[in-house]
């Protein structure tokens, strides 16, 4: 789906919230088009090669799933294959939306690049990974890099792998985030994004991970050429991601909303609209006869006034009209009339 380069790219993250199963993503790949998002991003990872045996989960992790597995085996259940992976991405256009996954090791990487992806997404967790990013870096493709959990100067030195390793500056978009699982509305410090914008010179969005639709249209507002949210089919389903994710209702809500504030943002110019055109004669007012005023005389303060509706001489011409003579008989109400020089 073609949109302007004003418009902002929303993604709809489906991540891991398909549980493992080909049938659910593609009904997620369904809900995402349906909701006229531009991509559906999915998470490509090898979980032998993404976490050690001895890693922790995160709280939100132990609230939401098995709390007596590890980290490792709860991925394990979510892992779709290189050919499920295909099938998705042959999927995809058929549906009018972009495929798109984020790699969480260097093998996914290899994997991604094999599927032809034309945008590389970067996970908040993946900024300090300097193999990584290098090799990230070294296919020059498109980058969305999320900043989650990092300072400036960890956002500065991830920069300087991928340019270094290959990829052009104007090829990097940043995400500022906030990588808690559903994020705090006093901790989304969303003005954030516009001083990353302002610092490394680049095009800014923002990865929502906060309940609701709200945080992500303010986004948009402040400028966000991307945005990307979670959702799922149904927040009652098993996994760690459910319930901090819209579900399909709201997604499409959320697309609705981010398009109408694009219309309403609009240009720099202030201007008389269209659509308010038809109203200035209804709602300005004319400087019309508030007394009958007989040919000859003077318009004075005692004998005129400004009423609705504006069709004849603006108000803001009241000092010319001043001790100017009447061309003309008028009775109350009547509209003045009269050249002004």
């Amino acid at each position: 789906m073609k949109r302007s380069s004003k418009s902002c790219f929303i993604i709809a993250e489906a991540g891991i919230n398909h549980n493992g199963s080909l049938a659910v993503a593609k009904k997620m790949v369904d809900v995402a088009a349906a909701a006229g998002a531009d991509a559906v991003k999915f998470q490509t990872f090898n979980p032998e090669s993404m976490v050690s045996r001895q890693a922790p989960k995160a709280q939100y992790q132990l609230r939401n799933t098995n709390c007596n597995e590890s980290q490792l085996e709860m991925l394990r259940q979510y892992v779709l294959t290189y050919e499920e992976f295909k099938i998705l991405q042959a999927y995809c256009p058929k549906r009018h939306i972009l495929f798109l996954s984020t790699p969480f090791d260097l093998e996914s990487v290899k994997l991604l690049l094999a599927l032809g992806l034309p945008i590389f997404k970067i996970p908040s967790g993946e900024i300090t990974n300097y193999p990584y990013l290098k090799m990230i870096g070294s296919l020059k493709k498109k980058v969305i890099l999320s900043t989650g959990m990092s300072n400036m100067q960890e956002i500065g030195a991830a920069l300087k792998v991928l340019i270094k390793a290959g990829t052009k500056k104007s090829n990097i978009i940043l995400l500022h985030c906030n990588t808690q699982y559903p994020t705090p509305m006093e901790d989304v410090n969303l003005n954030a994004m516009q001083t990353i914008k302002e610092r490394f010179g680049v095009n800014v969005g923002y990865s929502d991970h906060t309940l609701g639709i709200e945080v992500a249209i303010a986004a948009v507002a402040l400028g966000a050429k991307v945005v990307e949210k979670h959702f799922t089919l149904d927040r009652k389903m098993d996994g760690p991601d459910q319930k901090a994710s819209l579900n399909p209702i709201e997604l499409n809500d959320m697309v609705k909303a981010i398009r109408n504030i694009e219309k309403a943002l609009g240009s720099n110019e202030k201007k008389t609209t269209k659509s308010e055109r038809n109203n200035m004669f209804i709602a300005r007012k004319s400087i019309v006869a508030l007394k009958v005023i007989n040919k000859g005389e003077l318009f004075t303060e005692n004998n005129i006034t400004t009423k609705r509706p504006g069709t004849g001489i603006s108000p803001m011409q009241w000092p010319l009209i001043i001790e100017k003579k009447a061309s003309r008989h008028y009775s109350i109400d009547d509209c003045i009339h009269e050249k002004i020089a």
